[in-house]
């Protein structure tokens, strides 16, 4: 089992505690540290404030808080979770996860969504209601764009009669579909080299409620429509299954350690072999001391 771990940049109180260079380049080599496989941020440009007032959270710009986490490592991926990618002409989000994809040694991890906050798309001028067709649109059009060479291709919002989008990496960047809706699942098969859902929970919007995985039972159904069509769509290389376990990381012990393992075994018998997870982060020391126990008391024994 891997990990990919939050390294909570969007916390802004007291000021310079998380959003700082010491603070992302600490926590950053924490994670490597403890043998966390990747670390994550997400995406919110412009949220709704009574959203973010509520039970939201600050999200700084997410290619350029892992690129300070990718100068402060060496091995530790970095995961978008998620880009939402309807928000952005899909060849900007192309340019911008290439250039990170290239400065980091081929470490991104493109972990993507159709997003869900009417507000925030009203600010930044997108549709909401075709938010599934750009998302689908911006997907195709991020693989010709890495691929190299021309790209002919007209869009609902943009015109490429030959541009030449670069850097084109090489490895390209891993992209995991995020969402637990039929046509997420579509999506991950057809697109994806992974798949990221997640368990429903009260605190989700209702369009995430509607989307959210409800059990365990529900998630090994899911992977199993998930399978049948990446074989009929004859795509047979690895594929990677991310998910946050249903029990939460809450203090560190090893009874702690122990109730979490045994959710993360049952995530893996049902084909999952990666968890998402958050560790408590009262203050940046703490943040640091969980990394550690972490590492040690999960990690090493999953």
């Amino acid at each position: 089992m891997k990990f990919t771990l939050d390294i909570p940049l969007g916390v802004i109180a007291p000021p310079g505690e998380f959003q700082s260079p010491d603070a992302v380049r600490e926590m950053a080599q924490a994670l490597e540290t403890a043998g966390a496989a990747a670390c994550f941020v997400t995406d919110h440009p412009a949220p709704s404030a009574t959203w973010l007032h509520a039970n939201g959270h600050d999200a700084p710009d997410p290619f350029t808080a892992l690129a300070f986490a990718a100068a402060a490592t060496t091995r530790l991926r970095l995961h978008t979770n998620i880009l939402v990618l309807p928000y952005r002409n899909p060849f900007i989000t192309a340019k911008a996860a290439a250039t990170l994809q290239v400065f980091s040694g081929g470490r991104l991890i493109l972990g993507v969504g159709a997003g869900y906050q009417q507000a925030e798309f009203a600010a930044l001028g997108v549709d909401f209601t075709r938010r599934g067709v750009l998302m689908d649109e911006a997907l195709e059009t991020i693989k010709l764009a890495w691929n190299g060479g021309a790209v002919v291709k007209t869009g609902r919002n943009f015109d490429a009669a030959g541009n030449e989008p670069r850097p084109a990496p090489r490895p390209q960047p891993a992209v995991w579909i995020g969402g637990g809706s039929d046509k997420a699942v579509e999506r991950a098969a057809r697109w994806g080299d992974g798949w990221s859902p997640f368990f429903t929970a009260p605190t989700l919007s209702a369009n995430n409620r509607a989307s959210a995985i409800q059990d365990v039972a529900h998630l090994r159904e899911k992977i199993a429509v998930l399978r049948d069509l990446r074989a009929e769509l004859g795509r047979t290389g690895p594929f990677d299954i991310v998910i946050a376990a249903q029990a939460q990381v809450r203090e560190a012990t090893r009874a702690e350690a122990d109730r979490y393992l045994q959710a993360v075994g049952v995530l893996a018998e049902a084909g999952v072999n990666w968890i998402s997870a958050g560790l408590p982060h009262p203050s940046r020391a703490a943040y640091l001391e969980s990394a550690q126990w972490f590492g040690e008391e999960v990690i090493v024994r999953a």
